[in-house]
Order: structure tokens, then C-alpha cells, then sequence
């Protein structure tokens, strides 16, 4: 069988044991851990392998496990697919309005241009300023928006997003969109 066959039987599976019956896209936050970080010769990469930090990696599992589908929030480039391939390296981010990051306008335009307002729920993971960008940019859209995690420190988050991957539940319900 295809790993194409095997995730959408995956995806079947994961759909019965949560009797979901909705298409759920999961936003993963970029990292400020690169690949050009220990390998400064690195050249051009996908954004699935660029980004090697901890958080980005557990929570890439975790994107895998749960969504229909997922795609990288990067403060410089906006909403990515993880195929996107990443030029170099660059120290963007959403906590430092001084490094320009993406603007809400630009992730606006993407969130219809990518018609990520096709899926039922969103699922936003990462910290406050993360969450306020996807608040923003789904704001004139039907998707529900859930962000599991919420309010929790960077170590708390992370550790609930293992408890989520190893008891295979999302962390909130996905049926009344509960915690």
C-alpha cells in the first residue's frame, strides 16, 4: 500500500476513534531553531525539514496525527505548506514587530488565496502571538477555531502535546470543541 493509501486509512482510523465527521487543518508555528543553525552551508530546504526544534517537531507529530491537513505559520512568510521550500536562513518573529513580520492584511489574503476557510476547524498551536495572527486572519470566516493549548507556558504546552499524541486525543473535544 502507498503512504498515500496508509494516511488516508490512517486518517479514516483517527475520524472513527473521535466520531468526527469534519475536515480539521492543524497550523503549526515556525521555530526559531533552523536548520542554518547547525548547518550554516545548508541550502534552500522544505519547510517540514528546516525548522529542528523541539517544539516544532512535536508539534509537527502532533499536526500529523490530528489534521486533515497542515501547514506552517511563518512570521516571514505567512501561511506555508510544508513542501513550501525556504530559501535561507532568516530571524523573523511575531514577538518582534521590529523584525517585520508577515502582516495580518497578508494573512487575510492567504487564508482565501490558500482556501484555508474550506476546512470546518482550525486548530492553531504556539503561543499568544501565534493565536492572535490566526484570530485575525480567520476572523470573517465560517471555520471554528481551536487552540488546544492556550494560556500555557512554552514547557506546559509542550508536555500537553505529548499527553495529546500518546493518549491519541486532541486535547480538546471534537465534537462541542471543549477542552
Amino acid at each position: 500500500m502507498s503512504s498515500r493509501g496508509r494516511q488516508s486509512v490512517s486518517r479514516q482510523r483517527i475520524a472513527v476513534v473521535h466520531s468526527r465527521s469534519f475536515y480539521l487543518l492543524v497550523i503549526v508555528p515556525c521555530g526559531s531553531s533552523k536548520i542554518w543553525n547547525v548547518e550554516p552551508c545548508h541550502g534552500p530546504i522544505q519547510a517540514s525539514e528546516a525548522y529542528i526544534g523541539t517544539p516544532f517537531k512535536l508539534n509537527r507529530r502532533y499536526a500529523e496525527r490530528f489534521g486533515d491537513d497542515w501547514v506552517v505559520l511563518s512570521a516571514k512568510y505567512g501561511f506555508i505548506s510544508p513542501e513550501f521550500v525556504i530559501p535561507g536562513p532568516y530571524e523573523v518573529t511575531f514577538n518582534r514587530k521590529s523584525t517585520n513580520p508577515v502582516s495580518h492584511d497578508v494573512l487575510r489574503r492567504q487564508v482565501i488565496d490558500m482556501q484555508l476557510h474550506r476546512f470546518d476547524v482550525v486548530v492553531g498551536l504556539g503561543g499568544r502571538a501565534y493565536r492572535d495572527a490566526l484570530t485575525t486572519a480567520f476572523a470573517d470566516t465560517p471555520v471554528r477555531l481551536e487552540f488546544p493549548f492556550a494560556g500555557l507556558p512554552i514547557g506546559r504546552m509542550l508536555q500537553a502535546t505529548r499527553r495529546a499524541l500518546d493518549s491519541n486525543h486532541p486535547g480538546f473535544d471534537v465534537i462541542t470543541g471543549e477542552n
